[in-house]
């Protein structure tokens, strides 16, 4: 009996500390120039945004790269095993800090760098995607910064560019947990505002084309929400939209300067900048777990006049007086 009891709390005794260690936050070591490693999941002008913000966020924060901190950027260029093999360069080369532009990127540093800090730079839902316990706590050694688009918004400017609307297409990829989460999410709030929505998935851009195609038969306009894989191919999305004088409603103001009609879409030059501050107070010492995840209080309003041009659109004065003031136009 004496040894069960032995036993019994040699087991509690371990328990306990793994508990504690759990608890305890991750120390870096603040006596020597810091290592980070940033992973963008491919080469697109709102992705190099935020990468750019990230430098001049830590830049803002002390951080320097060159002088007082080292930066090991790398792009898989939309390969998802190039994501995994710099994921396990970073593990190599203990990084005391990695921070995963998109998603899928994030979601490999995750499962490879598990010791060391991840901020997440522009993750539209990091707890669907599995990469915190709650966006309000985290509870481990992931925070950052979530791009989730203001949608309600963004439904509202549909509908006062497009009164006459009737049906409203959304396009995003199955295989992308945050935009198919931000999918259900846009179709409950149509449903709510009593407008007509069909949805439209695709595997990868092989299948953007016929998708699109198929969609612009049947809808008068289309949002996009996140989606790295539609953003990447967004021209092929407008080509095919124009053949119908269909308007596309992305979520980011890059796109609009693409070829998409407007947008009350989170800067990702200022994403990235919180994403860098958020960084270096991790670096300087403060606790991922108790850091919730961030987002940017408001969005910009981005409208493409040429393209309303080319679609015969009429957008409505006072929208094109906000977008002045407060917002960005390209013509």
């Amino acid at each position: 009996m004496k040894r069960l009891y032995t036993v019994i709390c040699i087991l509690v005794v371990l328990l306990g500390f793994g508990f504690y260690q759990e608890k305890q936050p991750h120390k870096i070591n603040t006596n020597h120039i810091p290592t980070v490693g940033i992973l963008q999941l491919t080469e697109h002008p709102a992705l190099d945004a935020i990468h750019a913000g990230i430098i001049a966020g830590l830049k803002q924060s002390g951080y320097t790269p060159g002088k007082n901190i080292n930066i090991d950027f790398q792009n898989a260029e939309g390969d998802q095993g190039n994501l995994k093999t710099m994921s396990s360069k970073f593990a190599t080369e203990n990084v005391d800090l990695s921070i995963g532009i998109t998603t899928p990127s994030a979601q490999v540093l995750a499962n490879t760098v598990k010791n060391t800090p991840l901020i997440l730079g522009a993750i539209t839902d990091p707890k669907s995607a599995g990469l915190v316990k709650s966006n309000e706590h985290p509870g481990g050694l992931v925070t950052g910064v979530s791009d989730f688009p203001p949608m309600k918004e963004e439904l509202e400017l549909i509908k006062k560019i497009m009164p006459n609307l009737h049906t409203l297409g959304v396009i995003y990829t199955s295989s992308d947990d945050s935009a198919t989460s931000q999918y259900h999410q846009f179709v409950a709030l149509c449903k709510k505002e009593h407008v007509n929505v069909k949805g439209y998935s695709i595997s990868n851009t092989n299948d953007l084309n016929q998708v699109a195609t198929q969609m612009v038969q049947n809808v008068d306009a289309v949002y996009v929400p996140n989606d790295n894989t539609v953003a990447s191919a967004i021209q092929t999305l407008v080509n095919v939209a124009n053949t119908k004088n269909v308007p596309v409603f992305p979520t980011a103001s890059t796109v609009v300067k693409q070829g998409a009609l407007a947008t009350i879409g989170l800067n990702q030059y200022k994403l990235g900048v919180q994403t860098g501050k958020m960084a270096a107070k991790v670096l300087k010492g403060a606790n991922p777990a108790t850091m919730p995840i961030e987002k940017l209080a408001h969005g910009d309003l981005a409208i493409n006049l040429a393209q309303a041009k080319r679609l015969g659109i009429k957008i409505p004065d006072s929208l094109i007086k906000e977008a002045k003031r407060n917002g960005v136009i390209y013509k």
